[in-house]
C-alpha cells in the first residue's frame, strides 16, 4: 500500500461524507484502476474508483499529428483515456441521458483520480451465464443498447459537471498501433522468430484497407470495451437500461461493428455462432437502412483486427508480465480469428497466418 496514496483517499472520502465507509476491495483487471465497495453506515454501498493518474501515458490532445501521438506513446496513439475520470464522468453522463445505466456520479476528484460511483450490483452478465442463468435474454438487451446508441451520431465533445472530453474517432492510426502489437508481442509469447522485413511489409499492406474501412465508417458511440464481464442485469429496470454499463471511459466514434464484435466474439467466454448470428440478425433488423452484407464483411475484418489486438496487446503482454491467467483465453480467440479469416474478402490474411504463425504456436 502506497501510503500517500491512502491518504489521499482518506482526505477525498473524508471530504464527501464516507470517511467510516467500511471498504470492500473488489477484483480488478488488466488496468492501472482498483475498486473498491464503500458500506456507509445505514446508507448503501457505492463504489471508489482509483485511479492514480501517474501510472498512464498522456492521452491524445485533439488535432494532434500521428507523428505527435506516436511520441506521446501508446494512450495517445491509440486514443485511450488513460483511466481518466473527466472521461468517466462525461461518459457516464451522456450513457444515463440516452435512457442507459451508466453509473451516477456521487463524487470525482479528477486531479487526484477518484470518484465515487452508484453501485450497480454484482450481476455480470459472465457470472449470471455460469451459473445457468439463459443467455439469449441478456444478449438481446445487449444488442438494444446498442441500437439506442447507435440511433444518433454522437456530439464531438461530451459535457457533463463542468467537465468536457473529446469524443475522438477510431482512426486508421489507433487500429494499426493496436493491431500491430501482435507483431511485438506474439513471437516473445510463442517463442518464435521475429517476424521479417517482407513479412512486416505484407502485414501492413493487408491490414490497411480494413483500418481505413473502419475509420470511414466511424460514426456511432462505442463504448470499446463492451463483453459479458462489463455489463451487468439489472432486471427491475426496462428496456435497454436493464444492461448495467461498467468500463467505458475509453469511448470513442467508431464504426458500429465494433462493440457487437467485443460482444458476440467474448475472448473471456465461449460465444455460440448460432448466438452471434442471431444477434447480429437482431441488430441489423432493428437498423434496416444498412447494407447487411457490407455491414458482415466489414464485422468479420474488424473482429479480426481486435482478435489480434487481444491476442498481442492484451494476452500475450499481459502473460509475459506474470498474469498468466490470461493464457487460458488464447485458444479461444485464436478460434476467433480463425474463423473470421475464412471469409474469402481475407483469405491473404488468412495465408499470412498459415505461413508465418504454424499451428503449434497458435496457443
Amino acid at each position: 500500500m502506497n501510503p500517500e496514496r491512502e491518504a489521499q483517499k482518506v482526505r477525498f472520502l473524508r471530504e464527501h461524507g464516507l470517511a467510516t465507509a467500511r471498504r470492500e476491495p473488489l477484483t480488478g483487471d488488466a488496468s492501472t484502476r482498483s475498486y473498491v465497495r464503500l458500506h456507509p453506515p445505514g446508507g448503501a454501498a457505492l463504489i471508489l474508483m482509483d485511479q492514480p493518474p501517474v501510472l498512464e501515458t498522456p492521452i491524445c490532445p485533439p488535432g494532434a499529428s500521428n507523428a505527435e501521438r506516436i511520441a506521446l506513446g501508446y494512450n495517445a496513439a491509440a486514443r485511450l483515456a488513460a483511466g481518466s475520470i473527466a472521461a468517466f464522468v462525461t461518459t457516464a453522463a451522456y450513457l444515463r441521458d440516452h435512457g442507459l445505466s451508466a453509473p451516477r456520479i456521487v463524487a470525482f476528484d479528477v486531479d487526484a483520480g477518484l470518484a465515487v460511483l452508484e453501485d450497480l450490483g454484482d450481476g455480470l452478465f459472465a457470472t449470471l451465464i455460469a451459473d445457468g442463468q439463459a443467455e439469449a435474454p441478456l444478449y438481446e438487451a445487449a444488442v438494444d443498447v446498442q441500437v439506442r446508441l447507435h440511433e444518433e451520431r454522437p456530439p464531438d465533445i461530451l459535457q457533463a459537471e463542468g467537465l468536457a472530453w473529446p469524443l475522438l474517432t477510431y482512426d486508421t492510426l489507433a487500429f494499426k498501433i493496436a493491431t500491430d502489437t501482435f507483431l511485438e508481442w506474439w513471437p516473445k509469447f510463442a517463442g518464435i522468430a521475429a517476424f521479417p522485413a517482407d513479412a512486416v511489409a505484407e502485414w501492413d499492406a493487408l491490414w490497411a484497407p480494413v483500418w481505413v474501412r473502419g475509420e470511414a465508417g466511424a460514426s456511432v458511440f462505442c463504448h470499446r470495451d463492451y463483453h459479458a464481464q462489463n455489463l451487468l442485469w439489472l432486471p427491475e429496470r426496462t428496456g435497454p437500461a436493464r444492461v448495467g454499463l461498467l468500463d467505458f471511459q475509453d469511448a470513442l466514434r467508431a464504426h458500429p461493428t465494433w462493440d457487437l464484435a467485443h460482444l458476440l466474439q467474448d475472448a473471456r467466454r465461449d460465444v455460440s455462432p448460432d448466438i452471434e448470428a442471431s444477434m447480429l440478425g437482431r441488430y441489423l433488423d432493428a437498423r434496416p437502412a444498412l447494407d447487411r452484407e457490407g455491414f458482415l464483411a466489414d464485422y468479420r475484418a474488424l473482429a479480426a483486427s481486435n482478435a489480434a489486438r487481444i491476442l498481442g496487446r492484451v494476452f500475450a503482454r499481459q502473460t509475459l508480465l506474470g498474469r498468466t491467467q490470461y493464457k487460458a483465453f488464447m485458444p479461444r480467440t485464436w478460434r476467433y480469428l480463425e474463423r473470421d479469416l475464412t471469409d474469402p474478402a481475407l483469405a491473404g490474411l488468412k495465408a499470412w497466418f498459415d505461413r508465418n504463425v504454424p499451428a503449434g504456436a497458435r496457443a
